[in-house]
């Protein structure tokens, strides 16, 4: 048994100046960038997070721009193995966290448990 949810959304911008992508995403979503999380840090800016809601972080990356989603839980190995059976693909095994592809072809990541309030709203997979 273990539990998963939604956990952040994540916008990978190649860009060579992330402070000023992530100034226009705290602008968009009006949602200020927090300097002082411990998420902020080298190619990551994170933005203030509302109780109870999903994370946003702008991400300078090297590949082309795009949206993608973090799934938390609460044991990854397992995780990965429950959408695997969905017909998701394994593309790379971080240090802490797992990037899959959908069957669909969208890219998305399981990572540990980021946000306060775990297993709340989270579903339980037996």
């Amino acid at each position: 048994m273990h539990h998963s949810r939604l956990c952040a959304l994540l916008i990978d911008c190649n860009t060579s100046d992330v402070d000023a992508a992530a100034h226009f995403w705290a602008e968009a979503l009006g949602r200020p960038v927090d300097p002082k999380h411990p998420g902020t840090r080298g190619n990551y800016r994170m933005l203030e997070t509302p109780p109870g809601e999903p994370i946003v972080q702008i991400q300078r990356v090297d590949h082309e721009s795009r949206v993608h989603i973090d799934i938390e839980t609460d044991d990854i190995p397992a995780e990965v193995g429950r959408l695997e059976k969905l017909g998701a693909k394994v593309v790379d095994r971080l240090e802490r966290w797992v990037v899959m592809q959908s069957p669909t072809g969208q890219r998305f990541c399981i990572v540990r448990i980021q946000r306060p309030g775990y297993p709340k709203n989270a579903h339980r997979w037996d």
